[in-house]
This record gives C-alpha cells, structure tokens and sequence, in this order.
C-alpha cells in the first residue's frame, strides 16, 4: 500500500504532519458535504444577522445550529474512519493511526 503524508495545522498554530499505510475510502463523502454545506449556510445566515444587527438571542439561536451542523458532520466523519481506515489500520498493525484517532477525537470534544 502506499504511504500518503497530511498536514494538519492545529489552533494554536502547531503543524502536525503524519503517514499513513493506507488509502482514506470515504463512504459517505457526498453525505459530508452535504452537511457541510448546510453548516456554511448557517455561518453566513449568523453573519449577516450580525451585519444587520440582529437579536443576540436571535444570533445564538444560529449559531446552536450552527454547532449541531459541525458536531454531527464530525459523528459521521467519526463512524466512517472507524468503518475503514481504523479497520486498515488495525488489520495492518497500523497503532501510529490508532493514536492518531485518540488525539483527533480528544481536540474535537474538548
């Protein structure tokens, strides 16, 4: 299998970058986008409410569905690596990709 390099650069500006054994086979990448494109609407829906000046309560109320719209992006994201790349990963002895998964889950729920 081929190495693929990412990079990730994290909040507070530190660049990660990692190898994996194995290929990312997304199943449910049309499903992702989907939601992602329903969680950028609701971004822009909370800025122009800011730009016309909108209730703060009105405000909030976006952007709790703006946060529902990421969280549950990530719960699918989640399932489909532990579906595919975690099971690549472990069929293949792949324990950097495992730690890797702790560490992304740990930075997303904090």
């Amino acid at each position: 299998m081929d190495e693929h390099t990412h990079k990730h650069i994290l909040e507070d500006g530190t660049v990660v970058e990692h190898a994996h054994p194995h290929t990312h086979s997304h199943a449910h990448t049309k499903e992702v986008l989907d939601r992602l494109a329903r969680a950028t609407g609701h971004l822009k829906k909370v800025r122009q409410m800011v730009e016309d000046g909108a209730d703060c309560s009105e405000v909030l109320i976006q952007l709790a569905a703006v946060k529902s719209a990421i969280n549950n992006t990530g719960k699918v994201i989640l399932k489909d690596h532990m579906e595919h790349c975690l099971v690549d990963a472990i069929a293949s002895g792949d324990t950097a990709t495992i730690e890797e998964l702790k560490r992304a889950i740990d930075l997303f729920i904090k």
